[in-house]
């Protein structure tokens, strides 16, 4: 089971002064650092999260997240083509995995995967994505596909489309932008997480 907020951000100093809130699911997706630099913000960040409860997804870095001993990694598409699945299975490493379309999905059920998530669900300025918003009725596609494993929802959400993505099949939905772009991203936190908790 994942929570049904997933926080995602892209530095350990903001991790660390959100996670304490209440964040029980949060990605560190750290890019373009050096290494000791990437070492020493999952190190921070697994110290924080095991302090707080929180569930530690690392993003990408998979050798790093085996190494370190964090326990869930979120790949790309692009990074299944490298990474080494069957030891971070042997470490007991779970995985997590993006999808966009039908063959990539197919590619991440082949993998027995923690969660698979879909994205984006709605237009975002995250990144420059060559695929069009998937829209809820994606989500729905999806999740009657992959059953009763764990669907995210990524990709221009916000407190207000939270309700219809977990309408449409999402088990947790991912927040980006919507936080790490806001003025005030504790308060954004708090919005969430009441939201979240009351569609449980």
């Amino acid at each position: 089971m994942l929570d049904r907020f997933y926080l995602i951000v892209g530095d350990v100093g903001l991790l660390e002064r959100l996670v304490p809130r209440g964040v029980k699911l949060v990605q560190l997706r750290l890019k373009d650092r050096p290494e000791a630099d990437l070492r020493a913000q999952i190190g921070r960040a697994l110290v924080c999260c095991a302090r707080h409860g929180a569930q530690l997804v690392v993003n990408d870095h998979w050798r790093l997240a085996h190494d370190l001993g964090a326990d869930f990694v979120h790949l790309g598409q692009e990074d299944l083509d490298t990474a080494d699945v069957p030891a971070l299975r042997h470490a007991g490493v779970r995985i997590g995995i993006s999808t966009h379309d039908e063959a990539e999905l197919e590619r991440a059920l082949a993998l027995s995967p923690a969660y698979v998530a879909l994205g984006p669900v709605y237009p975002t300025i995250l990144k420059q994505m060559p695929w069009a918003p998937q829209g809820l009725e994606r989500l729905t596609d999806w999740k009657r596909r992959i059953g009763t494993l764990p669907l995210v929802a990524i990709g221009g959400l916000s407190v207000a489309r939270a309700a219809g993505a977990f309408a449409a099949g999402a088990d947790s939905c991912a927040a980006v932008t919507d936080i790490t772009l806001n003025p005030d991203p504790e308060a954004r936190v708090a919005e969430w997480l009441a939201a979240t908790r009351s569609l449980t």
